[in-house]
């Protein structure tokens, strides 16, 4: 350790946040991050404890705890410490293909799992990643570095999502030549269009995949298998096949009047705001439009959130989050020890800019939509919530909802956006490779493979698990690659830690 007593000497610190009334101004990432001297001392922070949590990535009453990349954190976070920055990034890019994105949307598992914060705040381990992959592009560290042979193998990946990418980059590094298929203009799948330019910004995206292909990986946009293109041809054109398409079916909500006019699943809503935003800055209005709307979300979660700060950036009249579940505590419950992922209230930057422009926070728990209430032209003008009690039931021990009678409430409503989650894979893809789905719609495979029923086909990230973090899905990719690179090979020097 190069400070053993630095989780005493330093405070910890991390970057200033623009005030929520000025950053709904824009759309732009809005963090200012630490000047590099001050990263070293967080750095520091780094304690000697022995059994590193922070990079275990296990499973914990069926939550992760810890990067499930297996992220070098101690070795890295000294390494900055020291000033050592060159080699912090090969610490760091030995496991994670793509620092640059989860140091700006992962949830930060290893930080919550880190031994610090048992008794005080935890090593600002995220923002020493994000420290070290910016000051390897600025330095040159992270510039393109093509394979020296080439295999003479080819592979085909369906889907640019953070998964994919995985794929890709490994079995390029590998020396296999690698075409990626993307269904859409742009390349990044989830990364371009599921998360707004706010968390994400686009030329970020842009940058590394500039770089892979200058290290000899082929994209390929407006290719959709199973519409535009036929799976045959693909089949017969590479020597494998690798499916990264994501989990693509939104969730939907069955209630009376769902027909109206005004109702939007998340996943569009999202992606027709970046897309406008990155094709004419809004100019062509191909948004879904909330200025001066009443707009409500269903759904607490992540994608519900990025709702909330993309209708406020566009001047909604007011936003509200409906939330099935109870109110999670603002501190850790008994029952909910570290190192187990912490369950507790999260207000994310979505709500906190709400609670600035409108004096509250714009979650109601415990409730469902009963009904979608049309006005004569079939357009959406409320709707009516209902108020849910969750008991334990005796027989099963499962938790179990009622609505509670009389505790109807109408809301004036525009605009309904369903942030529900995902379920699995899209039919017509999986229909054209022929391959097997679980009763979840999750392409099947052997546990612990990612080899489908149909030779030379392979499958990874959400369309093999459904929906999880972008952090999971790069350590499946990087696995799939392993097994698709043996399976070519005879052999593999693809490490996965």
């Amino acid at each position: 350790m190069g400070k053993p007593t630095g989780f005493l000497d330093y405070e910890r610190e991390t970057s200033a946040a623009e005030s929520p009334k000025s950053r709904i101004k824009h759309f732009n990432e809005f963090h200012e991050h630490l000047p590099m001297e001050k990263q070293r001392l967080q750095g520091a922070r780094c304690m000697d404890c022995g059994v590193p949590f922070c990079q275990a990535g296990m499973n914990i009453c069926g939550m992760t705890s810890g990067c499930p990349l297996h992220n070098l954190v101690p070795e890295w976070n000294d390494l900055v410490y020291m000033g050592n920055w060159r080699e912090a990034y090969n610490r760091l890019h030995k496991t994670n293909n793509f620092p640059e994105f989860t140091s700006r949307v992962c949830p930060a598992l290893c930080e919550n799992a880190c031994t610090c914060g048992l008794n005080g705040d935890p090593v600002s381990s995220k923002e020493n990643e994000y420290a070290i992959i910016e000051n390897a592009y600025k330095q040159g560290y992270a510039a393109a570095k093509p394979p020296q042979v080439r295999t003479g193998k080819t592979v085909a990946v369906i889907g640019s999502g953070p998964s994919g990418l995985a794929v890709a980059d490994q079995l390029n590094r590998r020396g296999h030549k690698v075409t990626v298929f993307e269904r859409s203009d742009r390349v990044g799948g989830l990364l371009m269009y599921g998360i707004p330019n706010m968390k994400l910004e686009k030329h970020v995206i842009d940058r590394k995949i500039k770089i892979m292909e200058e290290e000899g990986i082929t994209f390929v946009t407006g290719a959709d298998i199973g519409k535009n293109m036929k799976a045959e041809k693909i089949l017969k054109d590479f020597d494998r096949v690798v499916l990264a398409c994501g989990s693509s079916n939104p969730r939907d909500i069955s209630a009376p009047g769902r027909d109206a006019k005004g109702i939007y699943f998340a996943v569009d809503f999202l992606t027709r705001n970046t897309k406008s935003l990155l094709d004419s800055d809004f100019a062509d209005k191909a948004y879904v439009e909330t200025k001066d709307k009443h707009v409500v979300i269903i759904g607490g979660g992540d994608t519900g959130n990025d709702c909330v700060g993309t209708s406020i950036r566009h001047g909604c009249k007011s936003v509200t989050q409906i939330e099935m579940m109870p109110k999670a505590p603002d501190q850790r419950a008994e029952d909910n020890p570290w190192p187990e992922w912490p369950k507790i209230c999260k207000t994310d930057y979505g709500q906190e800019e709400a609670i600035a422009v409108f004096g509250h926070d714009p979650r109601i728990y415990e409730a469902t939509v009963k009904e979608f209430i049309k006005d004569k032209n079939g357009n959406l003008k409320a709707v009516k919530i209902v108020k849910l009690n969750w008991s334990k039931d005796p027989e099963s021990g499962r938790m179990k909802m009622e609505e509670i009678p009389g505790s109807e409430q109408i809301l004036d409503c525009d605009v309904l956006i369903i942030a529900a989650g995902f379920l699995g894979s899209q039919k017509y893809v999986t229909d054209a490779f022929k391959v097997e789905t679980d009763a979840r719609s999750n392409v099947k495979t052997a546990e612990g493979s990612f080899a489908t029923n149909v030779e030379r086909v392979y499958t990874a990230g959400d369309m093999h698990t459904g929906q999880s973090l972008v952090v999971k899905a790069i350590r499946q990719g990087r696995e799939c690659a392993r097994e698709v690179d043996l399976s070519l090979m005879g052999y593999t020097n693809q490490v996965v830690q």
